[in-house]
């Protein structure tokens, strides 16, 4: 069931097949733009009003860290998961710059892992949840979609041709932001066979579109159910 982005899916069907075309690239940053303002909260853009506005504003930081069932995450799981992936795809694969993601970031989130959270297991994502500073991660995320948002205004047709540097990866994995583990580790296969084009349909856009349906999912499930795999 669909919870959240009514016709989000429609419109990333639409910039998929006018990403790569050189004449229609101004209107392709320009619908990338709409669908990215429509995953954060609006004060990240300074849009108005809209769903994730509606997710976030009365969470409580006891909700972000319930895991409704077995196969679930949690909400704060996915905030850290999402801001840590298009940091470090948008400004390392992409940008080729440093990750926003820093010692000062980490002592602020009040975190013990640097990496996606793709490895974590049950009881690492209760802690990671419960230990995070929900408010500092909010903004390290509304941090992310700025760069993000003008890295993207600042693409050519060549560069959404580019390839993912070998280096490029090689540095994600020395700075921490995957790690040897199978169930992270496999994270560089799959950006390495993308070119930017196709990172930006998956990791900034279709990606957060995919967790932040679970995230209103679980919210309504944990305002109407009495019993939750773990809190």
């Amino acid at each position: 069931m669909k919870y959240f982005g009514e016709g989000l899916s429609e419109k990333h069907k639409d910039l998929n097949r006018m990403i790569r075309n050189r004449e229609k690239l101004p209107e392709a940053k320009k619908l990338f733009l709409e669908i990215h303002e429509n995953l954060f909260p609006s004060e990240m853009a300074g849009g108005s009003e809209n769903e994730v506005d509606g997710l976030f504003r009365d969470l409580t930081d006891q909700e972000y860290a319930v895991m409704p069932k077995s196969k679930d995450e949690t909400i704060g799981w996915v905030v850290w998961h999402i801001a840590r992936i298009e940091d470090l795809t948008m400004n390392i694969l992409v940008g080729r710059r440093n990750q926003i993601f820093n010692e000062d970031w980490k002592k602020r989130l009040h975190v013990s892992i640097t990496d996606t959270g793709n490895a974590l297991q049950d009881e690492e994502i209760m802690m990671l949840s419960k230990e995070a500073d929900i408010q500092e991660l909010l903004k390290y995320r509304n941090e992310v979609g700025r760069q993000t948002r003008e890295l993207v205004q600042s693409l050519t047709p060549e560069d959404m041709r580019r390839k993912v540097f070998g280096d490029d990866l090689d540095r994600i994995l020395n700075e921490g932001g995957v790690t040897r583990q199978e169930e992270s580790f496999w994270l560089l296969d799959f950006w390495g066979k993308k070119d930017v084009a196709g990172l930006l349909l998956m990791p900034p856009t279709r990606h957060v579109m995919l967790h932040l349906n679970d995230c209103f999912r679980w919210k309504e499930e944990i305002r109407t159910k009495k019993k939750f795999f773990l809190v």
